[in-house]
């Protein structure tokens, strides 16, 4: 029930266990059918801004699944390049390559030049600026981000 706010990081759950692909394709299919700009372009209700939240962060690459782990969990870009502009002057560009409707599922990433095998980005790492660049493609790599050191924290760890 993606419509209702509770439920917005269980797309991203799959990630906590190792699927990270299952993250990616969910969140694809979520952005591409429950988000567009037709009347009925939200899929529920627009609490203070929750539904285009979710949506921004999503099709940016990552979302704060649990947001007092200070992690963001990676899902499927949207865009092909995004900056953000963080404190004193630094940025974060976000790039997605081979990036198309029917690439949903990263094959590999990198973080300022160096792979990069996590599924998910911590704030202090983000706040310090960089690139961080995934290869898109369009069937599962089903062996990226399967070691659970490269899972996102949980509340058994």
């Amino acid at each position: 029930a993606h419509g209702n706010e509770p439920s917005h990081h269980i797309a991203y759950m799959y990630s906590f266990v190792g699927q990270p692909w299952k993250t990616q394709e969910r969140v694809r299919y979520i952005l591409d059918s429950m988000y567009h700009d037709r009347p009925d372009g939200y899929a529920g209700n627009e609490d203070c801004g929750q539904m285009s939240a979710w949506a921004i962060w999503s099709m940016i690459g990552f979302y704060p699944a649990n947001p007092a782990s200070g992690e963001y969990v990676f899902g499927s870009p949207m865009f092909d390049e995004v900056t953000i502009k963080l404190p004193s002057g630094r940025q974060m560009i976000i790039k997605a390559k081979n990036n198309t409707r029917n690439h949903p599922y990263i094959q590999s990433a990198r973080l300022n030049g160096k792979a990069y095998t996590r599924t998910y980005i911590d704030h202090t790492t983000l706040l310090k600026g960089g690139t961080l660049e995934f290869v898109m493609g369009d069937k599962p790599n089903k062996n990226w981000g399967v070691d659970p050191k490269d899972w996102p924290s949980s509340a058994s760890d």
